[in-house]
């Protein structure tokens, strides 16, 4: 939510782009970024800077602007009749009984109404939580070490992450991508507890836990924006 010290400027063209401003007291220069997951568009700037040069930063950069809007991935939701990726397989949305959306070999049940996509977020979770957590046990077994928690988020600028305690975070929409993505992030994370780096002994320990990682990581990079553009919010 825009706080009250940011401002929409709308930028003219065809079609008209909604800009958000966004002041803040850490920024040194202008910003502009536009988000993978939804394709909003903001502009930060530092608290001192007139908006007039703002605009004129955003018109200068307008044509980078609409190319990177061209390429973000359309929005999509669950829906009855529709398909969800699981495990990299599109599974078919058919009306359920019940509270909670079900997985079977036919596809996903879930009950119809303005929460078919929040339920259908709720079996994700439930898979995702199964697979990582024996994913990153069979990978910290491998490595010798243990790891504290392990959490499930909805990042929009990293996949996982593991803290200096041990604990891990993940992105539950990995449930979303092919099998061997998934395990290449429980071992990327898992490997961070040997080596709290990116250097070259944290890629040989992850290259020994899941050897030829360069397939799972360029997956991410060239279709992760696409899991990110799947919304889940309840239909009003």
């Amino acid at each position: 939510m825009p706080k009250e010290t940011d401002a929409i400027h709308i930028l003219p063209g065809e079609p008209p782009v909604s800009v958000l401003l966004r002041r803040s007291t850490r920024a040194r220069r202008f910003s502009l970024r536009v988000s993978r997951a939804d394709g909003r568009v903001s502009l930060s700037l530092p608290h001192w800077a007139p908006e007039a040069e703002a605009l004129a930063f955003l018109r200068d950069r307008e044509a980078w602007l609409r190319m990177q809007l061209a390429q973000t991935p359309d929005l999509r939701r669950p829906e009855i009749g529709g398909t969800v990726p699981i495990c990299g397989v599109d599974r078919r949305v058919f009306v359920g009984t019940g509270r909670a959306a079900r997985l079977t070999q036919e596809g996903i049940f879930v009950p119809a109404g303005p929460r078919v996509a929040p339920r259908v977020r709720a079996l994700l979770k439930a898979l995702a939580r199964d697979r990582l957590a024996s994913a990153c046990d069979r990978y910290a077994g491998q490595l010798g070490r243990s790891y504290g928690r392990l959490t499930l988020r909805d990042p929009r600028s990293r996949w996982g992450s593991c803290s200096s305690k041990g604990d891990l975070m993940f992105s539950w929409r990995l449930i979303m991508a092919p099998p061997t993505v998934l395990d290449y992030v429980a071992a990327h994370e898992v490997a961070h507890l040997a080596e709290m780096n990116h250097s070259a002994r944290f890629w040989a320990v992850c290259a020994d836990l899941y050897p030829c990682y360069e397939t799972e990581r360029d997956w991410l990079k060239t279709h992760g924006p696409a899991l990110l553009a799947w919304q889940f919010d309840p239909l009003p």
